[in-house]
């Protein structure tokens, strides 16, 4: 892989060695500052040594990660002041341990050429994959590389995890023969003890966590920061497993960083939150990116009174009040995850409570399959994944259809999530465990995010955002992207997929999911399920056949890495193929090719038996990482009928994930009966006003009113142009490729009217949306 990637390039690079070192734990403790938008503190990373290394060292040979180019040469960083605090005292709850950087007055010490933020610096970083014996070449350094974006380092030091009070239970002398005499092996030894600690003491082992986060440095690391690195090394440490354990980072966050939207939310008050954006969480922390680096993390944000933090975590933190009319708040997680699942957002959020009346919350009975007994087989079953507290090995929570949550939003948006959201949650949450049985995360937060995010929902470990386009115009839309999102807890979150390019793994099934819910919730009969998902269908036939008649070829392949699907490099580094290509964001290929080749699957096997093997699967990958033939081996061997049809996993894979195009489908679902208006050559205007007042169209939901949208512009309906602009302006999650076609008819007034939307929205939309919106305009 070439470390010199250009970030403007098509794939995104995962520059980690996580070969060599992975992160098993993180410890952030952040301060979030509204005036200069910026998020800086530090976060401490626990590090257990990695395969390759474990690997080449038991044939005698050890692996050092890349040199540094001459002309890049390595820094220790500028002094910064940090006060230490006492951690003598337990606690199960991080206190606030006073770690200031750059505090009020201090200037930022970065040079006139930014060397301090690897968002300007040239990358001068040699190849991550080289490899050198040690034996040879004693004279070479360990380098350890994490993924990073537009942050400011601003000190790396290693962390005296022995001076911690009460720490001695780790280092028991008949466990350090060969390492007591040298201080170091005895820090990494520490960790390495801490990181074992079996599930069950989960507790204890996230108090030591806190306290070792806390313990003072004991020498500042040299290092460098690229475009997508940064590199640390210890001055005559040549191998992993010698390299410090527990490392302190001190950085600040770029105020235009990939990874967080600071804008204003529906009432004008300020947030930020993560964006889910194509480079996932490296602007916001170092980190290890690549899916294989699965681990805990804890949390401590720290921002002024009147803010509401949520976070990725199992538990619904309450504020401590500090001094200066500061909040503090504490999440944690105990199920290693994907440092891309770390999500949060700090706004003046409001809580919806039910004011009126209680919802109704459907008993599992209802929605039960026809072999529900067979979970207790699976009790039985161990896990395959690494050890942690593990939801579906808990018989307390087996039966728990409906998980604590809350909903969040904007004060001016409360009322109506209480009246369209609040409901809808318990019924979604019930249809769901009647379908996969039992929630993977323990509870859950739903929040409304301002106008510019850029997409319908995104789901993160206890955390869904929703767009505020699903809440007008009854429950169908905000039903089903509810849905969608709960689908992702289980294909997603709690199972990944190894290689990120296999996004239907995730969107294909959370897309087939979204209709097996919707339709519980609703309690339909089998007629309604079976007319609602034609329907369904049918629209998503017209959607990817237009999609697949406008995008580029390569993009519609599902598994574009094809027969090296999953493979890494020597050091752990790789890339995403396209990662980085904004109008891939706004495709929905992999969501609806997945769609149909699960619902191909399904109708031959017959939906009851597709929906048992489901659950078989999810029981047993939960917590696991996989890739597609993980998933087809197990449904071909499960269903005799798969296997009768003549499929296969090579078959599978001609025909619906290493090609472009649509796929061959089943009859039905090739049939196109329903008729638009879309397809009309001409309508008059008096059919536009009869269609808007006789169906009160701008009052329906965001896809209602995309279509009314698209009818006002290819008709050139003057009277509806206000509600083009007003869908371009509040539904920013659907509404990029209106720009299209108002500049597609070579019409002047509409292509005035999308050049003034854009101005007047530019500034708060994403980025990835500018960029394509630009390139329609001009």
């Amino acid at each position: 892989m070439d470390p010199q990637l250009d970030p403007m390039k098509d794939d995104l690079p995962l520059m980690a060695n996580t070969s060599y070192m992975l992160v098993k734990h993180y410890v952030l403790d952040l301060d979030v500052d509204f005036k200069s938008k910026v998020i800086e503190g530090s976060i401490v990373l626990f590090f257990e040594t990695g395969s390759q290394h474990r690997k080449n060292s038991s044939t005698g040979r050890e692996c050092c990660q890349s040199e540094f180019d001459q002309s890049h040469k390595m820094r220790a960083s500028e002094p910064c002041h940090v006060p230490v605090t006492n951690v003598s005292a337990c606690s199960s709850k991080m206190e606030y341990n006073g770690f200031a950087v750059s505090g009020e007055g201090e200037e930022d010490t970065s040079d006139e050429n930014g060397n301090h933020s690897n968002s300007e610096q040239a990358s001068g970083i040699s190849s991550s994959e080289d490899c050198c014996d040690r034996e040879n070449h004693g004279n070479q350094d360990f380098v350890l590389v994490l993924d990073c974006c537009d942050l400011s380092v601003l000190k790396v030091e290693e962390v005296d995890v022995a001076a911690v009070s009460g720490i001695e239970q780790f280092t028991r002398p008949a466990k350090l023969t060969d390492v007591s005499k040298e201080l170091g092996n005895l820090r990494n030894h520490i960790v390495h003890e801490l990181v074992a600690l079996p599930a069950k003491r989960w507790e204890e082992q996230l108090c030591c966590f806190t306290h070792c986060s806390q313990a003072p440095g004991c020498g500042e690391l040299p290092f460098a920061t690229g475009p997508w690195s940064l590199e640390i090394r210890k001055p005559g440490i040549g191998t992993p497993a010698d390299f410090p354990h527990a490392i302190r980072i001190w950085y600040k966050t770029n105020p235009g960083g990939r990874s967080v939207a600071w804008t204003t939310d529906q009432s004008g008050r300020p947030c930020v939150y993560t964006m889910g954006s194509p480079i996932n969480n490296r602007a916001l922390f170092p980190c290890q990116e690549p899916p294989i680096a699965l681990s805990t993390w804890q949390a401590s944000v720290r921002a002024a009174a009147g803010f509401v933090v949520l976070m990725s975590g199992e538990n619904s933190a309450e504020p401590v009040q500090l001094p200066e009319d500061i909040l503090s708040w504490y999440y944690y997680v105990s199920m290693p995850m994907p440092a891309s699942t770390f999500t949060i957002a700090v706004g003046c959020w409001q809580e919806v409570k039910q004011q009126s009346f209680t919802a109704a919350i459907p008993t599992n009975t209802e929605f039960s399959l026809p072999s529900v007994q067979a979970d207790f087989s699976w009790h039985e079953a161990m896990c395959g994944h690494v050890g942690y507290p593990c939801r579906f090995q808990n018989p307390a929570v087996s039966w728990q259809a409906v998980i604590p949550h809350r909903v969040f939003s904007p004060c001016c948006l409360v009322e109506l999530c209480e009246e369209r959201l609040l409901p809808l949650i318990p019924q979604c949450l019930s249809a769901a465990f009647s379908t996969l049985g039992t929630h993977p995360f323990s509870r859950l937060d739903v929040l409304i995010v301002p106008s510019n995010f850029s997409s319908l929902g995104m789901a993160s470990p206890h955390i869904i955002f929703l767009s505020q386009s699903v809440l007008p115009g009854g429950s169908h839309l905000c039903g089903t992207r509810l849905c969608h999102e709960i689908g992702h807890a289980w294909f997603g979150l709690a199972i990944g997929a190894r290689d990120w390019t296999e996004e239907w793994i995730s969107e294909g099934f959370a897309t087939f999911l979204e209709d097996v819910f919707w339709a519980r919730a609703q309690q339909l009969s089998l007629e309604e399920v079976k007319g609602q998902q034609e329907l369904k269908a049918l629209l998503r036939w017209r959607r990817l056949r237009d999609e697949v008649q406008n995008s580029e070829e390569e993009l519609q392949v599902l598994r574009p890495n094809k027969e090296s699907t999953g493979e890494l490099s020597e050091s752990g580094a790789s890339v995403v193929k396209y990662g980085l290509k904004a109008e891939k964001i706004f495709m929905q290929v992999h969501y609806l090719k997945g769609y149909f080749l699960l619902r191909s699957l399904a109708r031959t096997a017959g939906e009851a038996s597709f929906l048992l093997s489901l659950r078989k699967f999810v029981r047993k990958f939960h917590g696991q990482l996989v890739l597609s033939q993980d998933f087809l081996c197990m449904l071909l061997e499960d269903i005799p009928k798969q296997k009768k049809s003549g499929l296969t996993v090579e078959s599978i894979f001609q025909n619906w994930l290493d090609t472009s195009g649509i796929p061959k489908l089943l009859p039905d679902q090739l049939v196109l009966l329903l008729e638009s208006l879309l397809e009309e050559k001409t309508l008059c205007p008096r059919t536009l006003q009869c269609l808007e007042r006789t169906y009160q169209l701008r009052e329906q939901d965001a896809e209602v009113r995309h279509r009314w949208c698209e009818l006002v512009i290819k008709h050139k309906y003057v009277p509806g142009y206000g509600d083009v602009e007003g869908f371009l302006r509040e539904d920013q999650a659907m509404g990029v490729y209106l720009y299209g076609e108002l500049m597609v008819n070579e019409d002047a007034k509409q292509q005035e009217l999308a050049r003034k939307c854009f101005a007047s929205a530019q500034e708060h939309m994403d980025v990835s949306s500018v960029k394509v919106v630009a390139e329609m305009l001009f």
